[in-house]
């Protein structure tokens, strides 16, 4: 019987054994991540030879997408196991911009290991046992078993010598089949099998990364994050996948891709990601559509196109992920998908940097761009969609008024005129209607538009909004968690869950905003939170910061609600006034923002004004009567008459709306 021969490595006081999957030092193992020993392997085994950076990443990660920083950081463990310091290299050497190099000096032992080769010639008998050092066919002494012992008799392993021993070698296989036999029928019948899961019944989850600009021209950086919202919103008809929104993923623009913390960030089973280099007429996009766990690459493309033909870039994209993920699609869904009419190619281009602009919050721009964009091809829908959006969020985020209320209106509806039952649009619309009073009429939009798109997690949390205007504050929470079960990355596109708020729950409330620093909306409400909680000094510091990213209606309020708490009430109060002339003079909507608005008034003393705004902001649709008769924020208010009056019209049609939708 030979043995398998196995190579282990010395270079130092390491030795390197493959077969045992072990690196120690001095004797000692020392831990080691498999992929971390695998490229010590590869580069040990090649020592002294220059391996260039592209060499190293196939070897390792065969026909897998991985990122240059992934092998930074493998190389970064092992220097670190080695024992290397910054400056000194005694074993991989960093040749830049090339590769590395295994310096060392490198001894190749031969070993034997344990691992026994079954080799049998043609006269051999293969249910004989194998023991270590002694040829196939011999018994060692100590393992042979006699009569003379009292011993059962023994049964041989090679061939029957006589009848009887052959009699006795088939009744025992005989008994030995049976006994396996109605075991297994057994433990089949104890245990059900589960049924095989088809390949439609699988739920992928999938999230579109903006595509890295290879050139780095500032001038062509759009096209990064609006080609992935355009290939997310061509695929958002599918009820077998889950695509996360345009919203979760532009944090990512010109980022580091770290498969497994995006992944587990997004909660996907699945990303696309790649580059693209536009050249004069000429574009050239190439992607990757990868499996998170395994980091294989499920399908890879490369699109040359002619800059003109911008447009066809993203249903291509669609029809390839769709053929990669081997979805099955119903012939409603596929009209769906199919559903985009041709636009202009400098329409569609205007488009791109409009829908970019607008995932930046630059309002002003992204209108300037989408209106050219509608002016030289007024037949595309989503144009007129994200074009009505902007105006809508101009209007109340940027205290614009009225005027953008009329255009966004105008706007939305034009979408639908083109393309009745595009969910981008009655989203919008739904939302339209909420900030301008007509909250009853947007729920029966936002329940048609989930008829048809069910796992629409937008529908579902601006659902959750309409409730909460209406004063169905637990109906709200429970809506807008379930848009949070289908898309844990909802709440990253601006929106919190101010229902937990407004019934006194103010740690759900603070967790279920996003952890982040540079949304002044976000920051704000992350202050309204902690000022809730009396946790007044870090709520100064966040209505501040809110403050200086941006001034708005809310950021206003919370520098106002900041001032009272380092009692600067002249400062504050001045800000509400300047604000609130703004909002009566341009016809603002949001009377959530304006019911925030009575608050900072009550708190800094006014309550005139308190009540002015308490009674500006019932009238333009915010009635969540529940909260209001438990407002923290208005205890020096609850006595007097004017309160009494507003709470009747505010319960009034709080009680019409539960009534009519519940």
């Amino acid at each position: 019987m030979p043995l398998k021969r196995e190579s282990f490595y010395e270079y130092g006081s390491f030795r390197l054994d493959p077969a045992e999957h072990r690196l120690t030092r001095d004797g000692i193992a020392v831990p080691l991540a498999p992929k971390a020993f695998e490229l010590l392997l590869f580069l040990v085994q090649n020592q002294g030879r220059l391996l260039s950076k592209e060499q190293i990443m196939g070897a390792l990660w065969p026909g897998s997408f991985v990122e240059e920083a992934n092998l930074t950081v493998s190389i970064s463990v092992l220097r670190k196991v080695l024992g290397e310091k910054e400056g000194n290299q005694r074993y991989i050497e960093t040749i830049p911009k090339k590769g590395y190099r295994f310096i060392a000096s490198v001894r190749e032992v031969q070993g034997t290991s344990a691992i026994l080769l079954e080799e049998s010639s043609p006269g051999e008998s293969r249910n004989e046992p194998v023991w270590p050092g002694r040829a196939v066919g011999t018994i060692p002494p100590e393992a042979k078993v006699g009569k003379d012992r009292g011993d059962l008799p023994l049964i041989s392993s090679g061939p029957a010598d006589s009848p009887r021993d052959r009699r006795w070698l088939n009744l025992l296989t005989a008994a030995i089949l049976i006994v396996l036999v109605t075991a297994v029928i057994y433990f089949m019948r104890r245990k059900p099998v589960a049924p095989p899961v088809h390949p439609a019944m699988v739920q992928r989850s999938l999230a579109i990364l903006p595509l890295r600009n290879l050139r780095q021209n500032p001038q062509d950086d759009f096209l990064g994050f609006s080609l992935a919202d355009a290939v997310i919103t061509g695929l958002g008809p599918i009820s077998s996948l889950t695509v996360r929104p345009s919203s979760a993923i532009e944090k990512y623009k010109g980022q580091v891709i770290d498969l497994q913390k995006i992944g587990a960030d997004l909660g996907v089973d699945t990303l696309l990601t790649g580059t693209f280099i536009h050249d004069g007429d000429h574009l050239r996009i190439t992607y990757q559509l990868i499996d998170v766990k395994t980091e294989k690459i499920l399908g890879r493309d490369t699109i040359d196109r002619k800059y003109e033909n911008l447009f066809t870039v993203h249903d291509e994209v669609t029809q390839q992920i769709i053929r990669d993920l081997a979805l099955n699609l119903s012939s409603s869904e596929a009209a769906e998908v199919n559903r985009w009419a041709p636009v202009n190619p400098v329409a569609y281009e205007y488009y791109l940097r409009g829908v970019d602009l607008m995932s930046s919050h630059d309002f002003p721009h992204a209108i300037e761009m989408l209106e050219k964009s509608a002016e030289i091809d007024p037949k595309y829908a989503l144009t007129w969609a994200y074009l009505g959006q902007s105006y809508n969020s101009s209007a109340s985020f940027q205290v614009s008024g009225r005027e953008q209320y009329r255009r966004a209106r105008a706007a939305l509806q034009r979408a639908l005129d083109l393309q009745p039952r595009q969910p981008e649009a009655s989203i919008f619309l739904a939302n339209l209607l909420i900030d301008t009073g007509e909250v009853e009429a947007a729920v029966p939009l936002l329940r048609d538009t989930l008829k048809s798109n069910p796992k629409n997690a937008a529908a579902h949390w601006e659902l959750g909004y309409a409730y909460r205007f209406g004063g169905a504050l637990r109906e709200s929470v429970e809506e807008c968690e379930l848009a949070r079960q289908i898309d844990p990355t909802v709440r990253a596109n601006g929106s919190v869950l101010n229902a937990y708020l407004y019934l006194g729950q103010y740690d759900k409330f603070l967790a279920s905003l996003p952890d982040v620093d540079d949304s002044s909306f976000l920051v704000f409400y992350r202050g309204f939170g902690e000022y809730h909680q009396r946790k007044l000094a870090q709520a100064a510091r966040d209505f501040d910061s809110a403050y200086r990213l941006e001034h708005t209606m809310y950021t206003q309020t919370g520098k106002a609600l900041g001032d009272a708490i380092v009692h600067r009430d002249v400062e504050g109060l001045q800000l509400l006034r300047d604000l609130e002339n703004k909002i009566q003079q341009r016809g603002v909507g949001d009377p959530e923002g304006t019911y925030k608005i009575a608050e900072a008034y009550a708190v800094l003393g006014d309550k005139a004004s308190a009540f002015r705004m308490l009674r500006y902001s019932i009238q333009h649709g915010f009635f969540a009567w529940p909260y209001f008769t438990s407002d923290p924020l208005f205890p020096n208010l609850s006595d007097e008459p004017q309160f009494s009056e507003l709470m009747t019209i505010a319960r009034d049609r709080h009680t019409a709306f539960r009534k009519r939708f519940f």
